[in-house]
C-alpha cells in the first residue's frame, strides 16, 4: 500500500530517515518494520513560532510492499540532424534553452544564436569585470550562455503555475544534473556554483540530437518581407535564413529593443521596478527569522519576503539571496547595476536582498519634465523606449557616483533613513568595493522615499531588520524588462511580424528561470503549431 502522509519535525529530525520512518508508522498505526521506504513530495520551514522552528514534510510511504523510487518525468529527445522544418532561437538563457528542448521533442531542429560565450568563458570575463572593473558588453552577468540566471543565483521558485507546468521544468533540470531536492522543496535553489554543470550538459544534448548552438553570434539585424522575418544577420555578417524566430534575449538587451524601434517594429514601453540591494549580516537575519541566537546547524541559512504599501505604490524584496554575494551586473562600461546570488550552501556570511519600487510610465515622464538635460527633455513621452532611458540615466548616475570601475555608491541602513552620509561602512560581499554617499542625491526622490518609508515598515515587521549594520547599495535595476514586446493571444506571435515569436523575460512574459523556461516551451509548440 501506498500512503501520501504530512509530517512536523523538528530539524534536526527531518534529516534522518529511521526517525522520519518511525513517525511515519507512528502516524499511521503501523509496526516500523512495515514501512519498507518513503520520498519525500513536499518540504517547507514554518519559523512563525518563537519556541520551535519546524520542518513540514510530505512523503509519499509504502506500506508492506516493495518500495519503488519517485517516479521521474523524462523528455525523450530524438535526432532533428535531418528535420526539414528549423526554427532560430535568440538567445540561450532558460527560455531559449527551453525552448530548443521543446521543438527537439516536437522534431524540429533548433539553431540557437548567442551573443555571449560559453559558461566556462563567461567567468574569466566575470573575474576581470570583479577584479579590475571592465566590463565585456558581451559576456557578463547578463549575457553569455545559461543568460541571467546561470550567474545570479539560481533560485526556482515561481508564483506563476498558469504559465505551465513548474513541476515538468524542475524535473528537466534534475535529468540534466540538479539534486534531487528541487523536486520537493518549497524554495528550490541549484546555487551558482552548479548551474554551469547543467546549463552545460543541456548544450550537448541539444546538440548531440542535431541542433546546432553557435556562440558570440550577436543579432544586429532582420531581413523583413512580406512582414515576415526571412532572415537574421550576425555582428560577423553571417546570415540565417528563418521560418521561424524565436527572441528570447533577456531583459538587457537594449541593442535588440533598438534594433526593433529602429525597424518599426511595436514594441510598449513596460512598467518595471529599481530600487536598491541591501545587505545584513546572515546571523542577524537568522536571528530574527528563528528566533534564536545562533542558527541550529540543522537549518538553512534564514530568508525573507517582504511587502508594503508606500504611499500607494509598492514597494518588495526580490531575488533574496541567503548567504550570498552582491554583485556587479552591468552590461555596459558607464552604467552601474547591482544583482545578487548564492552558492549551493549559501555559506557565506552575509545576506542580501533586491528593495525595489515599482516605476510607471508616468513616473518617468514627470521625472524626465525635471531635469535640466536636453538629451533627456528629447525623449518622448510615447516613446516605447521611455522607461528603458530611465533606467539607464539612474544606473550611469550611480557609475559616476562611484568613481569608476564598478565600485559603488552606498550607505548604512539608518543613514539611508536620516539622510546622512554615512562616516564608514560596514564589512560586505561586494567586491569591486562601495563608496560612502548620500543617495537621496541619486535616486529619484518617489523611489528614495519610498524606500524610507519601506525600511521603517519593514523594521516594525522584522525587529532588529532596521538597522546601521545593514548597508545599502545603488543601484538595483535589472528586475524585470522595461519593455514589453507584444504577441498575439493565441499564436504567440508578433501581431505584426508574423513568424517572430517573443519570449521570456526579455519580452515581458516571465521573472526568472522557472517562467522563463515555462515560456518558452509555449512558445515553441505554439511556434511549431504554425510552421508550414
Amino acid at each position: 500500500m501506498q500512503k501520501d502522509i504530512t509530517l512536523k519535525l523538528k530539524p534536526s529530525e527531518a534529516l534522518e530517515d529511521s526517525i522520519i520512518k518511525t513517525y511515519i508508522a507512528q502516524s499511521i498505526g503501523a509496526p516500523a518494520d512495515s514501512i519498507s521506504g518513503f520520498y519525500k513530495t513536499r518540504q517547507s520551514i514554518d519559523a512563525r513560532s518563537s519556541k520551535q522552528v519546524w520542518i513540514n514534510l510530505s512523503v509519499t510511504a509504502f506500506i508492506d510492499e516493495p518500495f519503488h523510487h519517485r517516479p521521474l518525468q523524462q523528455i525523450s529527445l530524438p535526432d532533428v540532424s535531418k528535420s526539414a522544418k528549423k526554427v532560430i532561437i535568440i538567445g540561450a538563457g532558460p527560455a531559449g534553452l527551453f525552448a530548443a528542448l521543446q521543438l527537439i521533442e516536437l522534431g524540429v531542429q533548433p539553431i540557437i544564436l548567442e551573443r555571449g560565450k560559453d559558461v566556462r568563458a563567461r567567468r574569466r570575463d566575470l573575474a576581470i569585470l570583479n577584479k579590475e572593473g571592465i566590463v565585456n558588453p558581451e559576456s557578463n552577468y547578463c549575457f553569455g550562455e545559461g543568460g541571467a540566471g546561470t550567474y545570479s543565483d539560481g533560485k526556482l521558485y515561481t508564483r506563476s503555475s498558469k504559465r505551465g507546468d513548474i513541476n515538468r521544468i524542475l524535473s528537466i533540470l534534475h535529468q540534466f544534473g540538479a539534486e534531487e531536492n528541487v523536486l520537493y522543496e518549497a524554495h528550490p535553489h541549484i546555487g551558482t556554483n552548479k548551474l554551469p554543470h547543467i546549463i552545460t550538459a543541456i548544450r550537448h544534448q541539444i546538440l548531440d540530437c542535431g541542433g546546432q548552438f553557435l556562440f558570440e553570434k550577436k543579432l544586429t539585424d532582420f531581413v523583413l518581407e512580406n512582414n515576415k522575418i526571412r532572415s537574421v544577420i550576425t555582428a560577423d555578417g553571417n546570415r540565417f535564413d528563418a521560418e521561424a524566430v524565436i527572441l528570447a534575449t533577456g531583459h538587457s538587451a537594449r541593442d535588440i529593443f533598438e534594433l526593433l524601434h529602429k525597424k518599426n517594429i511595436l514594441i510598449e514601453a513596460k512598467p518595471f521596478a529599481l530600487g536598491v540591494r541591501i545587505e545584513h549580516p546572515q546571523s542577524l537575519i537568522d536571528s530574527i527569522q528563528y528566533h534564536c541566537n545562533t542558527r541550529d546547524a540543522n537549518l538553512p541559512p534564514a530568508s525573507y519576503g517582504l511587502v508594503e504599501q508606500v504611499n500607494e505604490r509598492g514597494v518588495f524584496s526580490f531575488c533574496m539571496c541567503p548567504g550570498g554575494i552582491i554583485a556587479p551586473a552591468s552590461t555596459s562600461p558607464g552604467e552601474l547595476v547591482v544583482n545578487g546570488w548564492s552558492p549551493s550552501k549559501r555559506n557565506n556570511p552575509f545576506a542580501n536582498s533586491g528593495m525595489v519600487v515599482q516605476v510607471t510610465i508616468k513616473d518617468a515622464i514627470t521625472y524626465f519634465n525635471k531635469t535640466n538635460k536636453p538629451e533627456i527633455r528629447k525623449i518622448e513621452p510615447e516613446n516605447p523606449l521611455l522607461l528603458m532611458h530611465f533606467q539607464s540615466v539612474i544606473e550611469q548616475a550611480c557609475f559616476k557616483a562611484g568613481g569608476g570601475k564598478f565600485v559603488a555608491p552606498a550607505q548604512r541602513m539608518n543613514d539611508f533613513i536620516n539622510n546622512k552620509i554615512s562616516s564608514n561602512l560596514p564589512q560586505n560581499s561586494y567586491l569591486p568595493g562601495i563608496l560612502s554617499t548620500n543617495l537621496s542625491d541619486l535616486l529619484p526622490g518617489f523611489i528614495h522615499q519610498s524606500l524610507q518609508g519601506g525600511f521603517k515598515a519593514f523594521g516594525k515587521k522584522m525587529h532588529g531588520y532596521l538597522t546601521n549594520e545593514a548597508v545599502v547599495v545603488a543601484t538595483e535595476s535589472r528586475t524585470s524588462s522595461p519593455v514589453r514586446i507584444p504577441r498575439d493571444n493565441n499564436s504567440l506571435a508578433h501581431p505584426q511580424i508574423k513568424n517572430l515569436y517573443p519570449c521570456g523575460e526579455g519580452a515581458g512574459y516571465a521573472g526568472g528561470i522557472v517562467s522563463a523556461a515555462m515560456d518558452g516551451e509555449k512558445v515553441a509548440l505554439s511556434c511549431f503549431r504554425q510552421l508550414d
